[in-house]
């Protein structure tokens, strides 16, 4: 396997807030981190739905990021600023393409 993807889906209409919690929480977020990369995107076609896609070494480092103080702080408090509970996709990485540059 190349890795490990978990897409986290939530409805909000507070992303603003969202994200000065995100930026407020960024340094002990990071510090001690087994996430390579998180991307956020906005769904285009459904306003107010939103995806964070982070990307590990593999589900167990995911996992060990998961039961981290800061990750479960953080979560808990993103929940708050949701519209309804989040969706978790838990993805192996089957392969990767790098197209153009």
């Amino acid at each position: 396997m190349a890795g490990f993807v978990q897409i986290i889906e939530f409805k909000t209409s507070r992303i603003d807030e969202i994200g000065a919690l995100a930026n407020e929480r960024s340094p002990q977020m990071q510090a001690g981190s087994t996430v390579h990369r998180v991307t956020i995107t906005a769904d285009r076609d459904r306003p107010g739905y939103y995806f964070t896609i982070a990307e590990f070494d593999s589900y167990e480092t995911a996992m060990e990021n998961s039961n981290r103080p800061e990750t479960s702080e953080f979560a808990a408090q993103m929940v708050k600023l949701c519209d309804g509970p989040p969706k978790f996709y838990n993805l192996d990485v089957y392969r990767v393409m790098e197209v153009g540059s």
